[in-house]
């Protein structure tokens, strides 16, 4: 593993995916997951021009944390969150990316002392084995989700089919760029919606085609 070339490669492909989309190159933040690798490789990364740290686990998230909070670093927790591991880690996420269900989001406004950004996670696929709202639903619980002050929606989340074909892709992100625009029109004062989590290693090119503002990469830095 050559971890600064593998870097840069993934830097200038991020750069490429967002001029041939006609986008700002610096318009999409990417997020380094580094749930497979340890502490010092991770840190590894920061001298590199990584910023942003991912983690799935909550354990794993904790165990990052603790040795890199010191360093610059905006922290994502990308993962499915528990109920009840909710206290243990909302204070030191910047960016949760998984929120998907109302229950969940009351457990943060109960435990969390700041306000956290969050993504509503989508399912648009309609995958069984995908966590997140239908477009129905979350529409339906937008007022609700809204009264929960200690949360900034910033934007929706979605993962797609690892055997999407790439029209099968742009289909997906498509739609779920339309939910972002169709609840941000809304105005409602505490979900921004300026952003989308779409796109990893291998579908970062589509995603980014169609508005993704943080790009979940892992196994391109490590491979």
């Amino acid at each position: 593993m050559n971890l600064k070339e593998n870097t840069e490669r993934v830097f200038q492909q991020i750069k490429d995916a967002s001029q041939q989309a006609g986008r700002e190159t610096n318009s999409v933040s990417i997020v380094a997951v580094t749930k497979y690798v340890d502490v010092l490789t991770a840190e590894a990364l920061l001298p590199l021009g990584v910023h942003h740290i991912g983690e799935n686990r909550v354990d794993k998230f904790l165990e990052k944390y603790e040795a890199l909070k010191d360093r610059n670093i905006t922290w994502h927790l990308i993962g499915t969150l528990q109920r009840r591991k909710v206290k243990d880690v909302i204070q030191y996420v910047d960016y949760f990316h998984a929120l998907d269900s109302l229950k969940l989001a009351e457990e943060i406004q109960k435990r969390s002392d700041r306000v956290v950004k969050c993504f509503l996670q989508v399912n648009i696929s309609k995958e069984e084995s995908k966590h997140g709202f239908s477009r129905e639903e979350l529409l339906e619980l937008l007022s609700e989700l809204a009264t929960l002050d200690k949360i900034e929606y910033v934007g929706l989340m979605t993962m797609a089919p690892f055997e999407a074909s790439s029209d099968e892709l742009k289909e997906i992100f498509k739609a779920t760029q339309d939910l972002q625009l169709e609840i941000r029109e809304k105005q409602i004062p505490n979900m921004p919606m300026t952003d989308l989590s779409m796109g990893m290693s291998r579908d970062y090119k589509e995603a980014i085609e169609f508005g993704s503002t943080f790009v979940r990469i892992g196994s391109a830095f490590f491979k």
